[in-house]
């Protein structure tokens, strides 16, 4: 099983470091669709007793990115094409909201910092970044909004869609596409345009939703 392994035996946020490596082992790929999560095996891998393994599972099973299945337990958990479609389709209703409320009270640091983020992105040749770079770069547009609930539902909602959105990246032309697309969402918050910003956003992201369909159907 590839995941980052810790001896965490003497830590207090065992659960927390548990559930926060299999997250990302899971949304980068390395755990794929289908794959058993064992509990004792997890917990040889972080020299733990099994109750903080229970936990993190629970959550993530509460994140939508396993499930538990009867005789085989916690496995990974995919997503079929119209789940994926209505996870585009939740982000494309509330990321244009979110960037409105956040354009007013972006700093200048938070301009700056998106723009490192476009260029930063622009220049990835290795594709296992392309999903972490995406998301700094809408985190960092919208964390001015003063919407942590919304902000905890849209990182849910890019939990599931991670692993799909960076093979999108990789089989189409989207890499060019999201350069082109990030530079002009930010040139947006420069201007203070929000009405601009916020409808490049819903265009952004319903544009990856229709390539990774065509993708998947092919």
């Amino acid at each position: 099983m590839k995941i980052q392994a810790y001896d965490i035996s003497k830590t207090a946020s065992a659960t927390t470091i548990v559930f926060d490596a299999l997250r990302h082992a899971i949304i980068t790929g390395d755990l794929k669709q289908g794959e058993h999560l064992r509990q004792d095996e997890i917990a040889r891998a972080f020299n733990v007793s099994r109750i903080p393994i229970r936990e993190a599972l629970q959550k993530l099973e509460q994140h939508g990115l396993i499930t538990t299945q009867r005789y085989k337990g916690a496995v990974v958990a995919g997503l079929s094409l119209e789940e994926a479609s209505e996870i585009f389709e939740f982000r494309a209703f509330v990321e244009p909201e979110v960037i409105r409320r956040a354009v007013p009270r972006m700093s200048q640091q938070v301009l700056n910092d998106a723009q490192s983020c476009c260029e930063v992105f622009a220049s990835a040749e290795d594709p296992m970044r392309w999903g972490d770079l995406n998301r700094r770069f809408h985190t960092t547009l919208y964390e001015s909004s003063g919407l942590p609930y919304h902000m905890e539902m849209l990182n849910k909602a890019m939990d599931r869609i991670d692993p799909y959105l960076r093979a999108q990246l990789l089989l189409s032309d989207g890499m060019e596409r999201a350069n082109n697309e990030h530079f002009a969402i930010v040139e947006a918050c420069k201007a203070n345009d929000v009405d601009r910003a916020a409808e490049l956003t819903r265009l952004h992201i319903l544009g990856a939703k229709e390539s990774l369909i065509r993708h998947w159907q092919n």
